[in-house]
This record gives structure tokens, sequence and C-alpha cells, in this order.
């Protein structure tokens, strides 16, 4: 790890990550050939972007200006809006300043705060666009402003449709329900969010493994009825739910009575027996969408996934495969993917 913060070197990419996965992230983009470097904790950057998206990357934008003024003096507004003159003007801007997802840079949560604030009152106001969820619908242009420490401020842009997430840096927060028992839901909320399409009234979803309920209990409340399948107990509330079936046997020996609409999955086994139990899903047409969270191990992560994407396209037949590690992913990733009838 570098002693202070590099500064990204323009017409390349920046990459946010979570702190203590920068090497995987790193092996990643070496493996591509993207020519990787590592800025600082939470921090990369790439001579390009790989075509497969780096399961440990929550964000990329790519670099328009850098800064590393002496003594950490603050860069001046109009020098941003100089470098920022060249973008594309015909669609609208979602404007962020972010900070690394690290211990260091969330030290500089303020300092992103004002500078956003100092940016936006120069912009003209029909430039930005508020509503990011419309980013993509759109056609925007996520323009981000990286305020790391030791000084380094980057100035990047991507188009919201080839954005990996429309949250500043990749920090995509999600509230917690009070209702809700665990991190898991949280987990599952910032799944869907990123899917074209989400499980709705009337959608059948099986959810394997699913004790104590925390992901049952989202798709309940989004109005899908739920087979939940688990050995354990579910929320007292959710047993009494119409909607909600408890099938209290293994989710390996489990098997539908009908195909699902969705297939959600979040269970702490080895990661392999997981993928393998998803690909019989997908090869026997057991659903049409996987949601699915992923275990890693504590050595040899990349050669893990790359076996766990094999396995669930190969042998499972699944399609639109997207492997990541979420904001509230831990040591784990979340993987999406679909699967024609």
């Amino acid at each position: 790890m570098p002693a202070q913060t590099l500064a990204a070197q323009p017409g390349r990419w920046l990459w946010t990550c979570r702190e203590g996965f920068e090497s995987h992230l790193f092996e990643e983009l070496l493996w591509a050939d993207a020519t990787p470097r590592l800025l600082g904790p939470a921090l990369l950057e790439s001579e390009r972007r790989p075509d497969v998206t780096p399961a440990f990357a929550r964000a990329a934008e790519k670099v328009i200006a850098t800064w590393a003024p002496a003594g950490g003096a603050q860069v001046p507004v109009e020098d941003i809006l100089d470098a920022l003159s060249g973008l594309p003007t015909h669609v609208p801007w979602v404007l962020r300043a972010f900070t690394p997802d690290s211990e260091r840079g969330n030290t500089q949560a303020g300092r992103a705060e004002a500078l956003e604030a100092a940016v936006r009152a120069a912009l003209p106001s029909h430039r930005l666009l508020e509503e990011d969820h419309r980013a993509r619908d759109a056609g925007a242009l996520l323009v981000g402003l990286c305020v790391a420490p030791d000084g380094v401020l980057v100035a990047g842009a991507v188009s919201a449709r080839e954005a990996l997430s429309l949250a500043p840096g990749g920090r995509r927060r999600m509230k917690r329900a009070g209702e809700s028992p665990s991190r898991a839901a949280m987990k599952l909320e910032e799944a869907l969010d990123g899917l074209a399409h989400e499980p709705g009234r009337g959608d059948l979803c099986v959810d394997l493994g699913a004790a104590p309920g925390g992901w049952t209990q989202r798709l309940v409340a989004r109005g899908a009825r739920v087979v939940a399948v688990d050995p354990a107990r579910l929320m007292p509330e959710l047993t009494k739910n119409p909607r909600v079936q408890h099938v209290q046997q293994s989710a390996f020996a489990y098997a539908p009575e009908e195909p699902a609409d969705w297939l959600f999955c979040d269970m702490a086994w080895r990661p392999q027996e997981v993928a393998q139990l998803l690909a019989k899903w997908g090869r026997r047409r057991w659903a049409r969408n996987l949601v699915a969270n992923i275990k890693l191990p504590m050595k040899d992560k990349n050669p893990l996934l790359l076996r766990v994407r094999q396995i669930l396209v190969d042998d499972g037949g699944w399609e639109g495969l997207t492997v990541r590690q979420l904001y509230h992913d831990r040591d784990e990733v979340t993987v999406t993917a679909h699967r024609m009838r």
C-alpha cells in the first residue's frame, strides 16, 4: 500500500472497492491485462475497463483530471469547472462528490460535501439531474469527484447506462427496516436495486436457506408468494402469513412442485456446493431469475469465483451472470442471472 494516496492519471479508469479487498480487485484487473495500479486504500486505477466487470469493483469512472496540491490545499472551483468543460452538455449530469470507503477516506466526508455544494452552485441548474434513479433512462452522465486523503482530488465521468452503480463511489446504503431481523435484508434490497426488474405482486419466489426470514420478509412485503426452504424456524409473523409456505427441509434435497419466477439463496455453506445447487436449478429450468449470495474463503478468492462462474454458466445455463461484492456484502459476493424457459 502506498504511504500516501497516489494521483490517478487522466485517461485511465478509477476503481473503488471495499477496504481490504484491493489485492483481489488488482488481481482481477491484472488477469484482464488492464495494467492496474494501486492508489491507496479502496482506490485503484487501470489502463482500460475489462469486458467482464470485476467482482470486487464497486464503481468505475474514466479519469478527466487529478489534483494533488502541496499541503492538501483546496482546489479552486474554477479549476474543476475548467476540467469538466470538455464533457458533453447535450445530456443531463448527475454530480456527486464521494470519498474512498476506507478508514482514512471517511475522514474526508466533510470536505467532499462542501466541494459538491460549491461545484453545484457554479453549474447551470438545468444541466443537473436531481432524480438519480432516472439517470439511466435519461441517458445521463455520472460526474464524480473523488475526494481522497492527502489532498488528492480526482474528477471522472461515466455514462449512467455503463456505470456499475448509480451510488456515489458505489456505496449504495440501504435503509434498515425496523422489523428486519438482520443485515441480510439490506443485502437483498441492494441486489434488487441494481436489476432491470424486481419480484412483484403474485410472483412465485423460492428462498433457499431462508431462516430466520430476512429475505422472505422483504419479498412478501413486495407482494410476492414465497416458498421458504430451511430446516430451522422462521420468524413467527412469517409462519402466519398466508403467502409464505415454510418447507422444513434441506435446500439440497428440496425440489419445487412448480417452476418459480425467482430463486433466492443466502446460505452460509461451501461456495462450490452452493454454486452446484444453483446450477441444478438452472439446468432443470426450475426458476427464471436468480439472486444469490456466495460466501468467500479466506484464501484464493479469485480462483474460486472463476470456478463459480463456470459452474453457473456452463453447468447451469444461467445467462446475464453478474458477480459483484456490493456495499452491504462482507466476505461474500452477490450473484444475479436469468434463464429463459
